[in-house]
């Protein structure tokens, strides 16, 4: 499943993202390269990311975890991208999402790298992976925006 999905994005590139295997040998580890979505405070950014996918793929997530500086309210410190559709299937255990708005195997590498840019385009601070971003977000707009322009200018030197 995971080769027909690499063989398919190679054939098919979609925008906003790229994807390769960091090693030709291991199909379960993906580089992925987000381009920072128009008219966002990412724009003009290349954020690296890896991709990892469970050995019961798809019945299971992957997990996307940038390398790549991101300062974002649904990014842990250590880079782990926190959306819905990343949890595994079912309940919520804490409440708070819904499970169809939770993994299931209809989703895709495209569907959860749009679900990761459009994150990008509009934080849930609600919900927050980075308690300090979210703040942030809500009370210091311009210390954010700053934050996130570093991150930007980081990852256009990183090219």
């Amino acid at each position: 499943m995971v080769k027909n999905t690499i063989d398919y994005l190679c054939k098919h590139p979609v925008d906003g993202f790229s994807a390769g295997l960091v090693d030709e040998k291991n199909i379960f580890e993906w580089n992925v390269t987000i381009i920072g979505p128009p008219d966002t405070l990412y724009e003009g950014g290349f954020f690296n990311a890896i991709m990892s996918f469970p050995q019961n793929y798809p019945n299971s997530p992957p997990t996307v975890r940038f390398t790549s500086d991101m300062w974002h309210p649904n990014v842990y410190s250590d880079g782990r991208v926190c959306i819905s559709i990343l949890h595994p299937p079912g309940d919520d255990p804490s409440g708070y999402e819904l499970a169809s708005e939770r993994w299931t195997p209809v989703h895709t590498v495209e569907s959860i790298m749009l679900s990761i840019i459009s994150m990008l385009s509009g934080p849930n601070d609600e919900s927050p992976a980075n308690v300090e971003a979210a703040k942030e977000w809500r009370e210091k707009r311009d210390e954010f925006k700053k934050k996130v322009s570093r991150c930007v200018r980081k990852s256009q030197e990183m090219l």
